[in-house]
């Protein structure tokens, strides 16, 4: 499989980390937590010579979505994400979003555990890691992993939300993460550590959340 081009911008009013993922051979691409500023992630991937098949969401809350729809109408990508948010956020409990803002679109594509999107040369995993909330998930893709606001540089995400739960988030990362190979890069939806990415070996040493409340139970 081709390694994948990646470029990281910082966008919308939350500061959220968004990916355009790029296959180096075809030029097809995803865009990854669209969070505002869609007219500059649409200039990106022109100025890429990307050809965007899907808008992925790690999850469905406002903050990640907030750019989605103007971007699809910019682009013509369908909006994808977990089954599971796609109904939360569409249920009266899932529309009370913490951020004051409403939830995103509904999804065209609903994406299950294990499913593989074909980018081009590029194969994407998307691997179900509940806890943020339900139907949060990761995206594999070679030896990158999108973690969205499952996993951050040295922290995890937020619990205290409607939907969430630190016992499910903990036990998303030891079944489904921490398993995976030590030099997987780390892409956050937040920059919130001492640098904007990282490696699972660092987090497995560094993460009080791996090392205290999963190595060492």
């Amino acid at each position: 499989m081709a390694e994948p081009l990646i470029r990281q911008l910082t966008v919308g009013a939350y500061q959220v980390q968004t990916y355009l993922v790029l296959c180096p051979f075809t030029r097809q691409a995803v865009v990854i937590d669209p969070a505002g500023e869609p007219e500059r992630l649409a200039a990106l991937a022109r100025e890429e010579g990307a050809h965007v098949l899907y808008l992925l969401h790690t999850h469905g809350h406002a903050d990640h979505t907030l750019g989605s729809q103007a971007l699809k109408g910019l682009l013509g990508a369908p909006l994808a994400m977990h089954e599971a948010d796609d109904d939360f956020f569409g249920s009266p409990e899932g529309e009370a979003d913490s951020l004051d803002a409403p939830p995103g679109p509904p999804a065209d594509l609903r994406l299950v555990d294990g499913q593989k999107i074909e980018v081009g040369r590029l194969s994407i995993e998307v691997i179900h890691t509940p806890g943020h909330s339900p139907g949060s998930v990761c995206y594999l893709i070679g030896r990158n992993l999108f973690t969205g606001d499952t996993l951050f540089v040295g922290a995890v995400g937020r619990t205290d939300l409607k939907g969430a739960s630190l016992n499910e988030l903990l036990i998303s990362i030891e079944q489904k993460i921490l398993p995976l190979p030590e030099d997987t890069v780390i892409w956050p939806g937040h920059d919130y550590g001492e640098t904007p990415t990282s490696t699972l070996a660092e987090e497995k040493r560094e993460n009080p959340f791996i090392t205290d409340f999963i190595l060492e139970s």
